[in-house]
C-alpha cells in the first residue's frame, strides 16, 4: 500500500484509497441508494460487456449467457445494459453483435431472467437488483456484415477518422431522414426492453459510436448538427417517444470528455517497434470533439459536459454512467492498461494517470450535480489496489457507484467477495493484458484469455497466441 501511495504522489495524481478493503459491515461499497425511487442494494455496477458471441441473427448464444450468469453471480447491485443492443441489424459494431427486435425477444428475455435467476441462487434477493440493457447504433464503426470490413455510417465528415478508416471522398452522411426512422427504431427496442423485464433502458452516448458522434457534429448543417440545441436533439428526440411509450427509466452512458485521435508512433513503427501514441496531425481550432478543448484537444474543457448535465436533469434523466473517448482512436483515455491491443499504440503515460483523470472530471460533475446518480469508470488498472481505491471514492463523495467492466471477464465475484469476505481473489485481477479487446479486433470472441479457464482452453485461444506472435 505505501508503494502505491507513493507512486500516486510522485505522479502528482489528487487521489488516494483506503488502507483495508472493508466487508458488508463498514464498507461504503455496501450502502444502498435511492434511484429514481429504486432502492439499489450496493455501490457496485456491472458496466455493459460485449462478446462478438451472439447469433448472426442477432439472438443470444450460450456464451452470451454464460456471461450474464456472471453478471449476476457478481454480487454487483447494478447490472448497466449487460451489453450492447443494435437497435436495427445494420446498427452493429460486428455480425455477432446482440439485436434488440420482435425476433429476438424472447431470447432476450430468458437472458435477464438467467441473470437475475444465478443472482437469486448465488447472491440471494433481487429486490434490490436493478438491471436495464443498452441500446445502440455504432454509427461510424458499424460492421454488420463482415468481421473485417467496417461499413461505417457518419453524421459528419471527420478529417482524422475519414483517413485512419480509408473513407472515400464521397462517402455519404447519414441523412436527417434516416435519422428520423431510427428514433422509431430506439423507441420500438425500448418497448421490446419493458416487454422483457428490464428495469431501464441506456440511450448510449460514448465511445465514438453514434449517440456520441451526434455530440461532436458542430460540422453538420440541419436540425441535428452544430449547436448545442441541434446536438442534442436526436436524444431529446428518442427520450420523449421512449416515454411516451414506455413507464421505463432512462439512463445514458456518456463519454464525458474526449481527445483528438491518437496514433503509433510512425518513427518507431518503421523501425518495427510499437512506441507511446502521439496525437494526430490537425488544424486548430479543433471541431470534431466534444468536450474537449479545441486549442489544445489533448486536453478536456468540462463546460459542455456540464451543460449536457443541465440537459439530462431537465430531462428528468438521473441515471448516468460516466466513461470517455474511445477505445478505436484513444484507449489510453478511455480503459487505462499497460498491455495496449494488437492495433493499438503504448500508452503515452502512465495509466494511472488515465484512471485518475476520468476520476477528478467525474468528482468535477457530482459536485456540481449532487442530485444525480453517476457511476465511475476506468477503476481496472488499479487492480489490488481497485477496491481501496472504489471505496475512498465513494466515501469522498467523488462518485455514486463504481463500475467494472474488463475485470468482470476474468474476475466476476470481485463485489461479493470484497463485500462479503474484506478480500479479493489476486490469481483472478485482471492485468489489462487487452487480450479481450486484441481478440476481437481479430475477428474472434471476445473473453479473458488469460485468466478465465474456460476461454483458456477453446480453439481460439491457440489462434489469438499466433496473432500475438506475429504481431
Amino acid at each position: 500500500m505505501a508503494d502505491f501511495r507513493a507512486r500516486l504522489r510522485a505522479l502528482g495524481l489528487p487521489i488516494d484509497c483506503d488502507d483495508a478493503i472493508q466487508s458488508a459491515h463498514d464498507s461504503p461499497m455496501a450502502a444502498p441508494i435511492d434511484v429514481d425511487g429504486f432502492r439499489v442494494g450496493n455501490r457496485w455496477m456491472i458496466h455493459p460487456m460485449e462478446g462478438w458471441d451472439a447469433g448472426t441473427d442477432g439472438q443470444p448464444s450460450e456464451l452470451v449467457f454464460r456471461r450474464w450468469r456472471n453478471f449476476g453471480r457478481s454480487g454487483a447491485k447494478w447490472i448497466w445494459g449487460g451489453e450492447a443492443m443494435a437497435v436495427v441489424p445494420e446498427a452493429r459494431a460486428n455480425p455477432q453483435q446482440l439485436i434488440i427486435q420482435d425476433s429476438t425477444r424472447d431470447g432476450l428475455a430468458r437472458l435477464l431472467e438467467a441473470c437475475v435467476e444465478t443472482h437469486r441462487q448465488e447472491v440471494g434477493s433481487t429486490d434490490d437488483l436493478l438491471i436495464g440493457f443498452q441500446l445502440t447504433h455504432s454509427g461510424r464503426f458499424s460492421k454488420p456484415e463482415s468481421k473485417t470490413q467496417m461499413q461505417p455510417r457518419i453524421l459528419y465528415r471527420h478529417p482524422v477518422l475519414d483517413r485512419k478508416y480509408k473513407l472515400a471522398e464521397d462517402h455519404p452522411v447519414m441523412t436527417d431522414e434516416y435519422i428520423h426512422a431510427l428514433i422509431g427504431h430506439f423507441v420500438s427496442a425500448a418497448k421490446i426492453a419493458e416487454s422483457c423485464g428490464a428495469h431501464f433502458v441506456d440511450v448510449k452516448h460514448c465511445h465514438g459510436y453514434l449517440g456520441h458522434e451526434f455530440l461532436s457534429a458542430h460540422t453538420r448543417p440541419g436540425p441535428y448538427g452544430g449547436s448545442f440545441e441541434n446536438r442534442t436533439r436526436f436524444l431529446r428526440e428518442v427520450v420523449s417517444g421512449i416515454r411516451a411509450a414506455t413507464k421505463l427509466k432512462i439512463g445514458v452512458r456518456w463519454s464525458a470528455f474526449d481527445f483528438v485521435p491518437y496514433k503509433p508512433d510512425p518513427a518507431l513503427a518503421e523501425a518495427k517497434k510499437l512506441g507511446p501514441g502521439i496525437p494526430e496531425e490537425t488544424a486548430l481550432p479543433y471541431r470534431y470533439g466534444f468536450a474537449v478543448d479545441p486549442e489544445r484537444p489533448t486536453a478536456y474543457n468540462l463546460a459542455e459536459a456540464e451543460a449536457f448535465l443541465h440537459l439530462l436533469e431537465d430531462l428528468q434523466i438521473r441515471m448516468v454512467n460516466v466513461t470517455a473517448g474511445s477505445p478505436y482512436y484513444n484507449p489510453h483515455i478511455q480503459r487505462p492498461a499497460l498491455f495496449p491491443p494488437s492495433d493499438g499504440y503504448q500508452p503515452p503515460e502512465d495509466p494511472l494517470v488515465g484512471c485518475a483523470r476520468q476520476m477528478e472530471a467525474t468528482a468535477a460533475l457530482k459536485s456540481k450535480f449532487p442530485n444525480l446518480v453517476l457511476a465511475g469508470s476506468a477503476y481496472t488498472y488499479f487492480q489490488d489496489y481497485l477496491p481501496h481505491v472504489a471505496q475512498w471514492a465513494v466515501r469522498q463523495g467523488w462518485t455514486d457507484c463504481v463500475g467494472l467492466g474488463r475485470m468482470v471477464l476474468s474476475y466476476p465475484t470481485l463485489p461479493a467477495d470484497t463485500l462479503r469476505d474484506g478480500q479479493m481473489q489476486k490469481k483472478l485481477i485482471c492485468r489489462t493484458f487487452s487480450d479481450c479487446t486484441t481478440a476481437p479486433r481479430n475477428g474472434i470472441i471476445s473473453g479473458c484469455y488469460p485468466l478465465d479457464p474456460f476461454y483458456k482452453g477453446i480453439p481460439e485461444a491457440e489462434q489469438l497466441k499466433q496473432i500475438k506472435a506475429a504481431s
